[in-house]
């Protein structure tokens, strides 16, 4: 589940999770997120979202420290087990966020990403998209690091996921109307790539 600030992805990755959970079962679906999930990564994204401001390096370095030790430990031993994964965020936010808005460049960071994912790569990316304003209106009270970046760093976001989606297959997810509706729509991208694990 991927976009930028205040589109929803948590809410709408909470929701596909209930709904695979009735449709295959609680011990069947693991829903985990980045940076955070796993003990190691609950620190590193408080350091990140909270903490003094990294350099774009090391930024870069701590996210994929990250992928690497979830990868590892927690995604590719559940697909092993034949379970499905939603993650809220994944490859694609680096590629987007540090490749893209940060200007390290998209092929070297989706080549540093593929070096630590060691083959685990996401069957179905939604992308949630709205425009800059709606969003920017979702996120309210205490903001993180990302939240509070400037307009044009949220708009290079944007973009760079709308760039990106139709080279890579990602699925561009309208995320305006309800929570309902916009689950219904996220429901349509995902349920076609379901067969191998039902």
């Amino acid at each position: 589940m991927e976009g930028g600030e205040g589109v929803g992805k948590s809410t709408q990755a909470g929701l596909l999770v209930d709904r695979l959970i009735e449709r295959r079962g609680r011990d069947t679906v693991v829903k985990t997120r980045e940076p955070g999930g796993t003990p190691e990564g609950v620190e590193l994204r408080q350091k990140l979202l909270h903490g003094p401001a990294p350099t774009a390096d090391e930024e870069l370095q701590w996210m994929l420290d990250d992928r690497e030790l979830h990868v590892r430990t927690r995604i590719a031993p559940a697909l092993a087990r034949g379970e499905v994964v939603v993650c809220d965020r994944f490859s694609p936010s680096t590629i987007a966020y540090q490749g893209v808005a940060r200007g390290m460049g998209v092929e070297y960071v989706e080549g540093r990403c593929r070096e630590v994912t060691a083959g685990t790569e996401p069957d179905v990316v939604v992308v949630l998209d709205l425009p800059d304003e709606v969003a920017e209106s979702r996120v309210a009270g205490f903001r993180d690091r990302f939240e509070r970046e400037g307009a044009e760093f949220h708009a290079a976001v944007r973009n760079a996921y709308r760039d990106l989606a139709g080279a890579r297959g990602w699925v561009l997810v309208d995320a305006s109307g309800s929570p309902e509706e916009v689950a219904a729509r996220v429901w349509a991208a995902v349920e076609p790539h379901l067969a191998p694990y039902t």
